[in-house]
């Protein structure tokens, strides 16, 4: 039987009925489930003035588009970015915001795959490519272009009208479920992501994409150029590792055997805060000079701590096991080992951590001979304890807390498996750093060497049925922000950087964050420059 042609707005106007309604689940399901005092009439009516008001604002939208088979592409879009956003959102309990949408865009095919599970197919399938199907067989109907665009802007104004009308009877209810909850305004699907979007591109429009150059006078101070030996220094940047799973921050599984055997050698840094949720913005902010507050409001890019460290005139190097460097690493030496395909780290389809190491005698060998002489820093991007698929990131000799999550769906498993897969991260995290501290203790005839680590960000394990990362920073729980780092010093770089390590031993529970990462390490190396404060050297205190 051939379907009746329908007017382009009535594809508009049912596809909208569809995302405020059953694409919005995951709104629904935090207003009546997790938040208390809106299960009751009142709750009631300020569900249906909102969901009229997501109704108008996406028919709006979607008037725009309302241009004969037009409007089924548009609509289309809108369905199965209402689907993939309500499986994310359900799943994980992660809302979508600007920095998220950067996450989501910046992702690689490998961290895809991790997440693209059955219960992701199941969703779209019912949320989106059925209604799709609908789309694809029914014909619209086509009207002159005058009249159509007549049509389409009486529309997109009666829809705005018509929102902000629905919410005006459950607007006290509706300003303080804003003002109290507002996690909430992320979880509006499709306009979360709408909206993520047209920030991002108002912000890099803003913001000239081109690195302002920072450091300008840089030079290495005397400590290092009259010292016997040069420095080695490794800036191992871990992922998603929370400090409150590190044994050597007293968690009451030993899941730093390695480092802890390593006694007073290493110094645990226990009160360590994050620049960020999620990669995207906790990779630059943490090497920017600027500070989270700062770099958030920045109105240029600039140039970071690795430049400055290669404008001193050290041998800066970029070892990525990851997504990518963010801009961290542009117009410096970069390998991307996850490419190498290195059968002993690469069996399972994606390098585990340790091929960083497997390389990096042959790499550090390429950088310029003259710099080399100066000094060596080299920042180690790991994989970490990257979600949901956290039985990737280990060797199997290193699952030793059974039994484990072994699905990307962590809803399909429980806490205590899941807690046993992530554990396990770490696990094989101290044996990197153990492993990596061996190596520089084998350069010490040439080199002083040192290692520090700091993982970006991170993770919710199901806490208040939170998972992954990337909420907002405001109302980010403390797992998410709340992150190891380590130190490991050599005497000849003790000596030279001037960081006795028991006056290091003695910072060991200050309060610090990424901020203070710049000035850090630029007092390790002794790197004299304008932009270097020692109020924000977690270190200044030693050399005084």
């Amino acid at each position: 039987m051939r379907l009746k042609p329908i007017p382009s707005l009535t594809v508009a106007a049912l596809t909208s009925m569809w995302i405020a309604t059953l694409g919005n689940w995951a709104l629904w399901d935090e207003i009546f489930e997790k938040l208390s005092g809106y299960g009751n009439l009142q709750g009631l009516g300020l569900a249906l003035g909102f969901g009229v008001f997501i109704a108008g604002a996406t028919f709006a939208l979607l008037a725009l588009f309302a241009w004969g088979r037009w409007i089924k592409l548009a609509c289309a879009v809108a369905l199965v970015a209402a689907a993939a956003g309500a499986h994310f959102m359900l799943s994980y309990r992660v809302v979508i915001d600007t920095s998220m949408m950067v996450n989501v865009l910046q992702t690689n095919p490998r961290e895809v795959g991790d997440l693209l599970n059955l219960q992701f197919v199941m969703t779209v399938l019912g949320l989106a490519v059925l209604p799709c199907a609908w789309l694809w067989w029914q014909p619209v109907r086509r009207l002159p272009v005058l009249r159509q665009t007549w049509h389409n802007t009486l529309a997109f104004v009666l829809a705005l009208l018509l929102a902000v009308l629905a919410l005006w009877p459950v607007f006290q209810s509706f300003s303080s479920l804003m003002r109290n909850h507002k996690h909430v305004r992320y979880l509006i699907n499709p306009l979360n992501s709408v909206v993520a979007l047209a920030d991002m591109a108002v912000g890099r429009a803003e913001r000239d994409a081109t690195q302002l150059p920072i450091g300008e006078d840089a030079r290495i101070g005397q400590r290092w150029t009259n010292a016997a030996k040069p420095p080695l220094l490794l800036l191992v940047v871990g992922e998603t590792a929370r400090a409150d799973h590190f044994g050597l921050n007293g968690y009451s599984r030993n899941t730093t055997l390695q480092l802890q055997a390593l006694g007073d050698e290493v110094t645990s840094f226990s009160n360590v805060r994050s620049c960020g949720t999620n990669t995207a913005v906790s990779l630059p902010c943490m090497f920017s000079h600027l500070g989270r507050l700062a770099w958030n409001e920045r109105e240029s890019e600039y140039q970071n701590l690795l430049h400055v460290l290669h404008r001193a005139g050290y041998a800066v190097l970029w070892l990525d096991n990851q997504s990518g460097c963010k801009g961290v690493c542009n117009g410096l030496p970069t390998v991307n080992t996850a490419a190498l395909k290195l059968p002993e780290h690469c069996a399972s389809g994606e390098c585990h951590d340790a091929v960083m190491l497997a390389v990096l005698d042959a790499e550090v060998a390429k950088l310029d001979p003259v710099r080399r002489a100066k000094g060596v820093v080299v920042a180690m991007h790991q994989m970490g304890s990257h979600g949901p698929a956290y039985f990737k990131r280990v060797p199997q000799q290193f699952a030793k807390f059974t039994p484990e999550c072994r699905t990307s769906n962590l809803q399909d498993c429980s806490r205590e498996h899941i807690v046993n897969s992530y554990d396990n991260t770490i696990l094989y995290t101290d044996a990197l750093l153990a492993s990596s501290i061996a190596w520089l203790k084998g350069k010490a005839t040439s080199h002083a060497g040192a290692l520090l680590y700091v993982s970006d960000h991170g993770e919710s394990l199901g806490e208040n049925n939170l998972y992954l990362h990337g909420l907002p920073y405001a109302i980010a729980p403390d797992t998410q922000k709340h992150v190891p780092m380590v130190t490991w010093f050599s005497d000849a770089f003790a000596a030279s950087a001037a960081a006795p390590k028991a006056c290091v031993q003695g910072q060991r529970n200050a309060v610090l964050t990424h901020d203070n990462l710049f000035h850090t390490v630029a007092g390790m190396l002794d790197v004299q420059m304008r932009e270097y404060k020692p109020a924000l050297d977690a270190f200044a205190t030693c050399r005084k």
